[in-house]
């Protein structure tokens, strides 16, 4: 099990968009066991985007609302109804901000194999799917929030008020 370290917001990975995967070999499945390990190995993880192990490709993993997987180069077809609750992200651990995103979401991609993949959500899936789709375009959910919120945010981010390793010990 290789659970890999979380980049935290700052590292410019994070806000870089990510390479298509064009090559569907060993190293990629090698980078997906790492991720769904990272995902799996703490407790309230919902996904993990390879950007937040430091890898600039299209691949993230899940496992949310009972469904569990990885996604490659996807696509996403939102719904117009909306959904609004606290998100939060491993990359900005300790803050959530009530986030409004589409209530159902529909991710196209390909698996590790590069055979197409479908996945269809609802709700927390749905939020899931957007959230890590989101990370590949080199965006952080906090980069969706507006007004007063998105005020509060930046300014808790800019003080350093998340639990970030560093600030552990």
């Amino acid at each position: 099990m290789t659970m890999r370290p979380i980049r935290i917001i700052g590292d410019p990975v994070l806000r870089t968009e990510c390479d298509p995967v064009t090559t569907f070999d060993a190293e990629l499945r090698a980078l997906v066991t790492d991720l769904m390990d990272t995902l799996l190995g703490a407790p309230g993880r919902a996904g993990v985007a390879a950007p937040q192990i430091g890898v600039s490709a299209q691949v993230f993993v899940y496992d949310a609302d009972g469904h569990r997987g990885h996604l490659i180069n996807p696509t996403l077809e939102l719904s117009d109804e909306l959904q609004d609750d606290e998100e939060g992200c491993l990359s900005i651990p300790g803050l959530y901000f009530p986030t409004v995103r589409a209530m159902h979401a529909t991710a196209h991609g390909v698996d590790q194999h590069g055979e197409p993949l479908t996945i269809a959500g609802t709700g927390f899936l749905a939020r899931a799917l957007q959230h890590e789709t989101d990370h590949l375009k080199g965006r952080l959910y906090v980069d969706t929030l507006r007004g007063d919120t998105r005020r509060r945010a930046l300014r808790e981010i800019r003080a350093g008020r998340f639990d970030s390793p560093s600030r552990r010990g």
